[in-house]
């Protein structure tokens, strides 16, 4: 497991175990721990230069840098700065979380974790500001050489 997954799994948090009666819903939460793990490291694991020229986007700080210019340019910046910042992190709802990320990067990410659309944004905008927070306790983005490798 890399850094990056590491940093995920405990900002998502530790899952205890729950009584064997309940081994569907345990098997229920892991699969949906599984989705959502795989969807962060999607959009904060740095995207291979072929598809940063593919959206003609180059961007050498890799995801956690193009996912701030996302919220930037979806006018949601000042939540994203909440996030990175020291104080309280600013909720987004999943619909303005579709529209940070746009349609496409959303119907990607569905069909790579095997989640329903609606089901991944609402788990993305209840971890992702708890795991962007974590992965900048300074206060601000790490500089290319300070992010976590997978």
């Amino acid at each position: 497991m890399g850094m990056l997954d590491e940093m995920i799994a405990a900002a998502l948090g530790a899952r205890g175990q729950p009584a064997p009666d309940q081994a569907t819903q345990r098997q229920t939460d892991q699969d949906q721990f599984a989705q959502i793990a795989a969807a962060l490291s999607a959009l904060l694991a740095p995207r291979p230069a072929a598809a940063q020229a593919q959206t003609g986007q180059q961007n050498p700080l890799g995801g956690l840098d193009e996912l701030f210019n996302q919220f930037k340019q979806s006018g949601l910046e000042d939540v994203f700065k909440s996030w990175i910042g020291t104080g309280q992190n600013q909720p987004i709802s999943p619909p303005q979380l579709r529209q940070a990320l746009g349609q496409e990067r959303v119907n990607d990410l569905s069909r790579q974790t095997g989640a329903p659309q609606e089901d991944l944004l609402t788990q993305l905008a209840k971890y992702l500001p708890g795991v962007v927070d974590r992965l900048t306790p300074n206060g601000q983005l790490p500089n290319t050489g300070d992010l976590p490798r997978s």
